[in-house]
């Protein structure tokens, strides 16, 4: 997500390039319509990781808090991957899939709206 400043003459050193993070990126995730999380989670995670291990140990610690988690149909869910409509390959590496740093994922739970409803 590039930030760009107000003013031409600016001139900041970026220090959240990727090279920065050695060898690791941030990748944003974010559960669509469950108000409970605020906002996307960021991991930082080795390139070579999967996303079943994503899914299954970083998204899970973070959202499993939430009542419905248990719910999902990991067969049913709506992936978007930087605004484009993605279908992860689970035991392939995050970077071999286009999730590099500082991408954005998104899934919707088709049927779960948050607790009680409260995303509608």
């Amino acid at each position: 997500m590039p930030v760009h400043a107000y003013t031409p003459e600016y001139r900041g050193e970026v220090r959240d390039r990727a090279e920065n993070f050695h060898g690791n990126h941030v990748v944003y995730v974010c559960w669509e319509r469950h108000l409970l999380f605020s906002c996307p989670f960021s991991f930082l995670v080795p390139k070579g990781m999967t996303f079943r291990q994503l899914r299954d140990q970083l998204m899970a610690e973070a959202y499993g808090q939430h009542p419905e988690w248990r719910q999902i149909d990991w067969e049913q869910v709506n992936w978007t991957l930087s605004h484009q409509s993605f279908q992860p390959e689970l035991d392939k590496a995050l970077d071999e899939q286009g999730i590099g740093h500082k991408a954005s994922v998104r899934f919707s739970t088709p049927g779960l709206n948050g607790i009680s409803g409260a995303s509608i």
